[in-house]
């Protein structure tokens, strides 16, 4: 499963199988359309993250509408859904579901994330790709294995 946290000008992406991470990054939103398009095709489900509203939305939207249409289809998982699927409450932060994904993938920081000498399977992750793994983790635990 492909999930993407997207934003109107670059978007995060990760691969998931369900118990790992094998692929993720933030790239142009061009790049990540022609990933969908050349790499991923329609034998990929695709989740994207929707989100509360300005103009930033609205471009982010388009771009969710693109993603959508080089996919063939993809399902929507609602920020809300995610931070009660990993937090249990809609107030969570950020920084909590960070923390969820850490401790899910870990337990602690130095075995999810890890060092340079000693990657762990969120080594390297910054920024949106955060998001775009607990959309991915959500949808996988919530709806993957109906």
């Amino acid at each position: 499963m492909i999930a993407i946290d997207p934003g109107p000008a670059q978007s995060a992406w990760v691969q998931y199988d369900g118990s790992q991470v094998l692929a993720a990054g933030i790239e142009s939103n061009d790049d990540v359309l022609r990933r969908i398009y050349c790499e991923w095709g329609a034998d990929e489900v695709l989740v994207i993250e929707m989100m509360p509203v300005g103009r930033e939305v609205f471009e982010t939207c388009v771009w969710i509408g693109r993603f959508m249409e080089a996919a063939g289809g993809a399902e929507l998982v609602y920020r809300k859904d995610v931070k009660l699927h990993l937090c249990g409450s809609p107030r969570a932060k950020d920084a909590n579901i960070r923390q969820a994904l850490i401790d899910r993938f870990g337990p602690g920081k130095d075995k999810a994330i890890g060092t340079k000498a000693k990657p762990g399977p969120l080594y390297g992750f910054k920024a949106d790709m955060w998001a775009a793994l607990a959309v991915a983790v959500t949808y996988y635990d919530t709806r993957q294995q109906s």
